[in-house]
């Protein structure tokens, strides 16, 4: 299927750069700035990047019913009709990983490539318990708990073991201040998402990228992806949850290296 003038964007969006489309989807209690932030700039600079926030992320209403990876691949498609972009690769980060995943089985005439970081399948048991806690953490209101379990399970052990006490207390207070409205609803959406039945279909040319060191997301679940999608690459970068905080440059490179191979 196609939403080409078929959906009416819905959701805050973001356009930057020129060249061929990128369209960017975010991870789980982040936004577009929280994920690809620190790599935004460079994106852009070879690439029409579009980009959406979740509800209840940036200036995106809170929603007042479950979300649904249908949805939200189908609003991310959505945007780039309103940006006048036809053809696009879809980056996804985390549980932006299936809502590419399904944007690509949705809209595969859209589609030319996939970058798939720290993403998944489904969940695992690991997967389910964290998410489940995170997600009632931040149901609570929280903040400071919720930046707590974030920065235990999300950053890889160099990276947390590495951090002076300052320098932590002040992290977790830049955590705690950036937690987004819909983190709840978002968190809930990854211990229900379930995207295997999409893999052996999709024909686009796809990176996978484990992040070696990931205790919230396990490389298991990075290798099924790549073992899965017909023909998909594998690379691996050695952090935690967080590539973009950890090893930015060399995740952008990532990112750029493949999708100039593939004229995307």
């Amino acid at each position: 299927m196609s939403s080409r003038n078929l959906l009416e964007p819905a959701f805050a969006r973001t356009r930057l750069g020129s060249g061929p489309g990128l369209l960017l989807a975010h991870g789980a209690g982040s936004s577009l700035a929280g994920t690809y932030g620190p790599v935004l700039e460079g994106l852009a600079a070879r690439h029409t990047v579009v980009g959406i926030d979740y509800p209840g992320s940036g200036d995106t209403p809170r929603s007042t019913t479950p979300l649904s990876v249908d949805d939200l691949a189908d609003q991310l498609v959505a945007a780039a009709d309103a940006e006048g972009v036809d053809r696009f690769a879809v980056s996804g980060y985390s549980l932006g990983g299936p809502v590419a995943i399904r944007a690509a089985t949705r809209h595969p005439e859209r589609v030319t490539a996939l970058v798939l970081t720290a993403a998944f399948p489904h969940r695992d048991n690991r997967l389910a318990l964290a998410s489940s806690i995170q997600s009632k953490i931040a149901a609570s209101g929280d903040r400071e708990l919720l930046a707590e379990f974030q920065l235990m399970v999300a950053l890889g052990t160099q990276a947390l073991e590495s951090m002076p006490a300052e320098q932590l207390q002040q992290t977790l207070g830049y955590v705690a201040a950036s937690t987004v409205d819909g983190s709840s609803e978002q968190t809930d959406l990854v211990g229900q998402v379930d995207v295997r039945d999409d893999l052996a279909g999709i024909k686009v040319p796809t990176l996978v990228i484990s992040t070696t060191d990931d205790r919230l997301v396990s490389s298991a679940l990075h290798r099924r992806l790549a073992e899965t999608i017909p023909g998909a690459q594998l690379a691996e970068i050695a952090t935690g949850h967080l590539p973009m905080l950890e090893r930015t440059e060399e995740w952008l490179q990532l990112i750029t290296d493949f999708l100039g191979k593939h004229n995307a």
